[in-house]
């Protein structure tokens, strides 16, 4: 997931909490919690950088840290919560 362009899924709400965050994805209703600070923050701001690698580096993650957000945004992605941004097709609208 390191070298992948990421977002926020559009249908996805974050709710802070002292633990991270609850994300809800309103489309397949589920509810998923993000358990750390530093992934609410990644997640806020994947979409404007070029991968999830480059989001890390931004948001001062330790490339030490960096295997557990692959395997986090790994996980977030099956759960809808995250998705592959079209690249194609976000370059084509600016």
């Amino acid at each position: 997931m390191l070298d992948q362009p990421l977002e926020l899924h559009p249908q996805v709400a974050l709710r802070p909490e002292p633990f991270g965050a609850l994300a809800y994805h309103y489309g397949n209703r589920r509810l998923v919690f993000l358990k750390h600070p530093d992934v609410v923050a990644v997640a806020q701001h994947l979409a404007e950088h070029a991968t999830l690698q480059a989001a890390l580096q931004a948001q001062g993650v330790a490339p030490g840290r960096w295997p557990s957000f692959d395997r986090a945004f790994t996980s977030l992605c099956e759960s809808g919560v995250v998705r592959v941004r079209d690249v194609a097709t976000a370059g084509a609208g600016r």
